[in-house]
């Protein structure tokens, strides 16, 4: 099943063609269920097969990269990943195991093994800015809501109940275009790219105060980056730009409003840049809200499932943890009033390739039990 998934690409909508390549494989290996397609905007699609009352247990088709030339800018790099790869009679290494085929691959033989509740393999479940759209609405929106989900995904080795929430922040500062050979032409003076480092420091310490207000809540905690920077035209670099941007992502601890959080990053931008020749330049903060934090609680029969199952399968508790900042679409789900629960293997990168994951098949066959034992126990206490 890996080296279907890795066979074919499955860029965040545009999973169609790796979805209709696993419902074909799917039928062929287990015909007793009825395997389907379903197509959502333009190339997004879902894999869905349902055994009957139970839990939905959910992972999604995309890759957090696109696994294309596209992703050059945040790889550096324009050689291909290469294929699946076996390393030893425990471990397989290749591109997109842990965001997300290894736990797809892993919930797929553990809902079929079932035989109860419902799989989702969706189609756009990571971020992007602008995503709208995503598989798991889609789903959504069109089939009976489930009264409990499961999110296989990897993760740390526990079971997580609550999610953080998550935002995109676009920082702009606006100066006066001008040209290269006339520097006092621009606004500042030589361009706004020129003191770029302002901005960032603006934004490193706006980060770390932001870090050191907001304590882990529960499980979750909070995190926040700089991924993107742009100003000006490649093809046109003769002329200074007026507008610099810079794209922030924020993960969120509960009761955080983004809108409150954009104020706050613009004053702390335009602080630092007074004194500087930034000093006359528009600063404007944007954000874009993914989804708010969310959480289901401990007690909840789902929870409780997973916490079974995992006792089961490893013969001790599910370790404790605080301080998680990964999200999934869990917080959709629970969004829909749908009790949620996350677990998942471990995934590490290569030490090669950081574009590749290195996943232990024990680990996959492990948690494949754990979704099968969950579905199973939770369909009959349903019962």
């Amino acid at each position: 099943m890996l080296r279907v998934l890795d066979a074919t690409p499955s860029p965040r909508a545009g999973e169609f063609p790796a979805a209709a390549a696993l419902h074909e494989w799917c039928t062929a290996r287990w015909p007793e269920i009825n395997w389907t397609v379903q197509r959502y905007a333009t190339g997004g699609a879902n894999l869905v097969a349902s055994c009957g009352p139970g839990p939905l247990l959910y992972s999604h088709l995309d890759t957090s990269l696109d696994g294309t030339p596209a992703d050059e800018p945040v790889t550096g790099r324009l050689d291909d990943a290469g294929p699946l790869a076996v390393i030893d009679a425990h471990r397989v290494e290749g591109f997109g195991l842990g965001v997300a085929r290894a736990p797809a691959a892993a919930a797929l033989v553990g809902f079929a093994t079932a035989r109860a509740g419902t799989l989702l393999l969706a189609g756009s479940g990571t971020h992007r800015r602008g995503g709208d759209g995503t598989g798991v609405a889609a789903f959504l929106d069109h089939h009976p809501t489930p009264d409990a989900a499961v999110i296989a995904k990897c993760g740390p080795p526990a079971v997580l109940c609550e999610e953080p929430g998550a935002l995109y922040l676009r920082v702009r500062v606006t100066g006066k275009y001008g040209a290269v050979l006339d520097p006092g032409s621009a606004v500042p003076p030589g361009g706004v790219i020129a003191h770029a480092g302002v901005v960032l420091a603006a934004l490193q310490s706006w980060r770390a105060r932001y870090l050191r207000d907001r304590p882990p809540a529960g499980q979750v905690g909070a995190a926040a980056g700089v991924g993107a920077i742009r100003a000006g035209r490649p093809d046109k670099p003769d002329l200074f730009p007026a507008a610099l941007d810079v794209d922030c992502y924020v993960v969120t601890v509960p009761g955080e409003d983004p809108a409150a959080l954009a104020e706050d990053l613009a004053a702390s931008v335009r602080a630092r840049c007074a004194g500087t020749p930034l000093a006359s330049c528009g600063v404007d903060v944007t954000p874009e809200p993914i989804h708010p934090a969310a959480g289901t609680p401990a007690d909840a029969p789902i929870v409780r499932a997973a916490l079974r199952a995992w006792r089961a399968e490893f013969g001790t508790d599910a370790p404790a943890i605080t301080g998680w900042t990964g999200t999934t679409d869990g917080v959709v789900l629970r969004a829909r009033g749908i009790d949620t629960v996350r677990l998942g293997p471990p995934s590490s990168r290569s030490p090669t390739d950081p574009r590749r994951d290195v996943l232990d098949l024990r680990l996959l066959d492990a948690y494949s039990r754990i979704y099968t034992t969950i579905l199973r126990s939770v369909t009959r206490s349903a019962g």
